[in-house]
C-alpha cells in the first residue's frame, strides 16, 4: 500500500455504494510497517504511555499515603475522585478539539507556504527566461538559470523550518486552559467541604480534614495542569507525542522523588503529598511551555485573531458529550453502592482494570486523530480512508489481544486485589463481560479519536446524549432485577452503543464521510 493509500483491497466501486467496506480496506496489511503504519504507530506508543503514566505514579503515590493509615488513604481516594471529575469535565473537551484545530491550522498554514513557494518559483522562471532573452541567449542561460530558482528556495524553506509557527488556535487553546485553571482552582478552594459532603464525607468523618487538605492543596496546582493538558493537544495536532510523554515522566519522577521528603521527612503527610504534586505538575507545565515557545508564537499580532467562538461552540458540544459520559459510569457505581459493600468492592475493582486498558487504545484515538485532521485539511480522501481503516482494524486487533489478557489475568489474578472470598466470586462473574467487551471498548475508544479528526464534534455529542439516555434507563432496569450482573450487561450494552454511533456516520457515508459515496463534502 502506498503512503496515500489506494483502495487496493476494496475497489472505490464497490465502497461508494457500500461505505461500511472502508473499514475492512487492506486489512491483510493491519500488521505492516509502510508509511501509514509508522505514522500511527510513532504517535500512538508515546501516547499511550503518556497516558499510562500518570495513573502508575498515582499508584505509587497511594502506596506512600497507604503507610500513614486507613484515614488518610481514604482521604487521598476521595479528594483525588473528586479533583479527576472537576479537570476531565473542565478541559477534555478543549483538549480534544484542539488537537484537530491545531493539526487543521499548521496544515493549512504548510498548505500556503507551499502554494506561495510554488508561485515564487514560476515567477522567478519567467523573470529569469524574460531576462535571458532580452540579452538573445535563451535556450543556454534559461536552461542554466532555471537551475537557479530551485537552489535558492530550498535555503528559503529552511529559515522557514526554523522560525517559528503562527497557529491561532494554539494560542487559543492556551488562554482558554489557563482561564478554565483558575476558575477551577478558585471553585474547588471554596466549595470543598460541599463538594467532600456530597462525596458522603461527613462532618465528623476523620476523613473531612485531611481530605479537604489535600484537594484544597491540589486545587492550587489546577492552572498549570489544564494549561499544560491545553498544551498537549497543541502538541498533539503537531503530530508530536514524544514531547508530552518526556515532560509527564519527567513531572512523575519529581513526584515521586519529593513525596517521601514531604510526607515522611519533612512530617506533612497528606498535604505533604499534595505539595509534591503541585510542584510536579508546574514543572510539567513549564517544560512544555518552554518546548512550545521555541516551535510557535505563542502570542499573535492581533488579539481579535483568537478563535474563541470557534472553541466554545465546539468545546460546548463536547462537554455535554463528556458530562453524558462521566453521568453513566458515576449512576453505574452509585447504583452498584446501594447493592452493599461487597458488590461495590467487586465493581470497583472490574472498572478499574475495564477502564486502565482503554488507555492503550487512546493512543491509537490520538494518532488517528491528528492525521485524519491533517488529511482533512488536505482534502486528501484516499490518506483519510487509508488511515481509517488502519487504526481501527489496529484497535480491533489490540481489543482482541486485551480481552485475553484481562481475561486470564483477573480470572486468576483477583487476589492480588482482594482476599475476600465473596469478592473475588462477584469478580469472577463480572470477569467475562470485562474480558469480552475489550474489543468493543477499543474500537469505541479509537473512533472517538476517528470522528474527532473529522471535526464532526456536533454529531459525537448529540449521539453520546442518545446513547447516555437508554444506559441510564438500562442501568436503573437491569440493576433492578438481576443487580450486579444486570449492571455490567447495561455497561455492555452502554459501550456497544458507543461503538454503533461510532461508526454509524463512516457506515453511511454522510456528514464529513460524504466523499464515500463520491459526493462532496462542503455542505458537512
Amino acid at each position: 500500500m502506498t503512503e496515500t493509500g489506494d483502495l487496493t483491497s476494496v475497489p472505490t466501486s464497490v465502497i461508494k455504494p457500500f461505505p461500511f467496506l472502508v473499514i475492512f480496506k487492506d486489512l491483510t496489511h493491519v500488521f505492516s510497517m509502510d508509511a501509514i503504519g509508522r505514522e500511527i504507530l510513532s504517535m500512538a506508543f508515546p501516547a499511550a504511555l503518556a497516558f499510562a503514566a500518570d495513573p502508575i505514579a498515582s499508584l505509587i503515590d497511594t502506596a506512600y499515603i497507604g503507610r500513614l493509615g486507613a484515614v488518610e488513604l481514604a482521604a487521598l481516594g476521595v479528594s483525588i475522585a473528586i479533583f479527576n471529575q472537576a479537570s476531565k469535565i473542565t478541559i477534555f473537551p478543549v483538549v480534544s478539539v484542539t488537537t484537530s484545530f491545531v493539526a487543521e491550522e499548521d496544515t493549512m498554514e504548510k498548505m500556503k507556504e507551499d502554494e506561495a513557494h510554488k508561485a515564487n518559483l514560476v515567477h522567478a522562471n519567467t523573470l529569469a527566461v524574460q531576462d535571458s532573452l532580452e540579452k538573445g541567449v535563451a535556450s543556454p542561460t534559461s536552461n542554466n538559470t532555471s537551475e537557479t530558482p530551485d537552489t535558492k528556495p530550498s535555503s528559503g524553506n529552511k529559515a522557514k523550518k526554523k522560525g517559528k509557527r503562527n497557529i491561532k488556535s494554539a494560542s487559543t487553546a492556551m488562554i482558554i486552559g489557563l482561564t478554565l485553571g483558575l476558575v477551577q482552582a478558585i471553585a474547588l478552594i471554596f466549595s470543598s467541604k460541599v463538594l467532600l459532603g456530597v462525596m458522603g464525607v461527613k462532618p465528623n468523618s476523620a476523613v473531612l480534614s485531611p481530605a479537604h487538605k489535600y484537594l484544597t492543596i491540589r486545587s492550587l496546582g489546577s492552572p498549570a495542569l489544564l494549561l499544560s493538558l491545553s498544551m498537549q493537544g497543541i502538541f498533539r495536532g503537531f503530530k508530536d507525542t514524544k514531547t508530552p510523554l518526556y515532560a509527564i515522566v519527567v513531572a512523575d519522577v519529581i513526584n515521586i522523588i519529593l513525596d517521601p521528603i514531604f510526607i515522611f521527612v519533612l512530617h506533612l503527610g497528606v498535604s505533604g503529598a499534595a505539595i509534591a504534586h503541585v510542584i510536579s505538575q508546574y514543572f510539567m507545565t513549564l517544560i512544555l511551555f518552554i518546548r512550545l515557545a521555541s516551535k510557535v508564537n505563542l502570542m499573535p499580532p492581533n488579539f481579535g485573531e483568537l478563535q474563541f467562538g470557534k472553541f466554545l461552540k465546539s468545546g460546548g458540544l463536547l462537554l455535554a458529550r463528556t458530562i453524558a459520559v462521566t453521568f453513566c459510569q458515576t449512576l453505574a457505581a452509585a447504583v452498584m453502592a446501594r447493592l452493599g459493600a461487597t458488590p461495590m468492592a467487586a465493581f470497583q475493582i472490574c472498572l478499574q482494570v475495564w477502564l486502565t486498558t482503554s488507555l492503550l487504545a487512546d493512543g491509537l484515538a490520538v494518532a488517528g486523530q491528528a492525521i485524519l485532521a491533517c488529511s482533512f485539511a488536505e482534502k486528501d480522501y484516499n490518506k483519510v480512508t487509508a488511515a481509517t481503516s488502519r487504526v481501527l482494524q489496529m484497535g480491533f486487533v489490540l481489543g482482541l489481544g486485551l480481552s485475553v489478557f484481562v481475561g486470564l489475568g483477573l480470572y486468576f489474578g483477583a487476589g492480588v486485589f482482594s482476599k475476600d472470598p465473596a469478592v473475588i466470586h462477584l469478580i469472577a462473574i463480572g470477569v467475562p463481560f470485562v474480558a469480552a467487551t475489550q474489543p468493543i471498548n477499543a474500537v469505541a475508544f479509537v473512533l472517538d479519536g476517528v470522528n474527532f479528526g473529522a471535526s464532526d464534534f456536533a454529531y459525537t455529542a448529540y449521539s453520546m446524549v442518545g446513547v447516555a439516555a437508554i444506559t441510564i434507563a438500562a442501568i436503573i432496569y437491569m440493576a433492578k432485577f438481576n443487580g450486579f450482573l444486570g449492571i455490567w450487561i447495561a455497561l455492555t450494552i452502554y459501550m456497544g452503543l458507543r461503538t454503533i454511533t461510532g461508526i454509524a456516520r463512516i457506515a453511511t457515508g454522510t456528514g464529513p464521510w460524504k466523499f464515500l459515496r463520491g459526493r462532496s463534502t462542503s455542505s458537512s
